[in-house]
């Protein structure tokens, strides 16, 4: 072979190469990624985000494959926009998230003019991505959870009312059954017997959709008084995972998130039916940081 052959066989390469990075760039899903890490966890990302979201203007629910796997779809500026949001475990304590970013009306212009100067797409979709950020970062900032370990839960005998609702949304349903259930119990002179509880009786986590119980642990007695939405049961104890949480109730669901990720780290199997025990009163005020739940997540037997 001689040098012109050799020489010509070089410039095809290179320009087959030039050519497939081209059509790959232009070729690929989205217009412009970003990736950040946050020290915490894939479902409390996941739980402030879908929030973050229902506070924009003009949003649609996110679509949620999987736990770490969203697609959010924004509006602004007269445009359609499509965040495809990837979380994954870093380490032990920190979360990479990826965001793939698509103008659908005019992606191919996006990728083009991205390659040579800054754009009010990436100025836009930049600004949006740091505006979440700075809502985990403060929200993050507003609780803590502290994994306590293996632990036992007493059997309980309590009254309760059910409710069905959205995850974010259980702290509502306390709120709107928690004078139901205590005037009643004082007026029946029924004995209080421990702190305010949530009992989750089932968790969707792709949906977001829970079944709990809010009870009120009572002294068991004969003839209790009869209420046509109160009702009485006993919560079965049982070997458990622990964790205090301390914050605004409305967000302990971000302990069940930890001791999920305590029992991966530690080949323990769960059942996804947190109980909650909280051990202050929100209607007394006070530094919400100083408000404390006992949050339990049951251990398979």
């Amino acid at each position: 072979m001689n040098k012109f052959s050799l020489k010509k066989g070089v410039f095809f390469v290179v320009l087959i190469a030039i050519i497939t990075i081209v059509l790959w760039y232009l070729l690929k899903p989205y217009d412009y990624t970003a990736t950040f890490k946050s020290k915490t966890n894939i479902g409390t990302i996941n739980q402030t985000l879908k929030l973050w979201n229902t506070n924009l203007d003009q949003s649609k629910p996110i679509q949620q494959v999987e736990m770490g796997d969203l697609v959010q779809n924004l509006k602004f500026d007269g445009k359609d926009y499509n965040f495809h949001w990837q979380l994954s475990r870093f380490d032990d304590s920190t979360t990479q998230v990826h965001i793939g970013i698509q103008d659908s009306h005019n992606s191919l212009k996006n990728k083009i003019h991205i390659l040579f100067n800054k754009t009010e797409f990436e100025k836009k979709v930049k600004g949006k991505v740091s505006d979440f950020m700075l809502v985990l970062n403060t929200h993050l900032e507003r609780f803590k959870v502290k994994v306590i370990g293996k632990s036992t839960f007493p059997t309980t005998y309590c009254a309760y009312i059910p409710v069905k609702t959205k995850q974010f949304l259980k702290a509502k349903g306390m709120m709107e059954n928690y004078g139901i259930l205590s005037t009643f119990l004082i007026e029946n002179s029924v004995v209080l017997n421990g702190k305010p509880i949530v009992e989750v009786t089932s968790w969707d986590s792709n949906t977001d959709n829970i079944s709990y119980n809010f009870c009120y642990p009572i002294v068991k007695k004969e003839g209790v008084p009869n209420h046509p939405t109160i009702k009485y049961k006993e919560i079965k104890g049982g070997k458990v995972l622990k964790a205090i949480y301390n914050g605004n109730y409305i967000t302990s669901d971000r302990a069940w998130y930890a001791l999920i990720d305590d029992a991966k780290n530690n080949n323990i199997e769960l059942k996804n039916t947190p109980i909650e025990v909280f051990n202050n009163n929100p209607n007394m005020g006070g530094e919400e940081l100083t408000w404390e739940a006992e949050i339990y997540m049951p251990i398979k037997e």
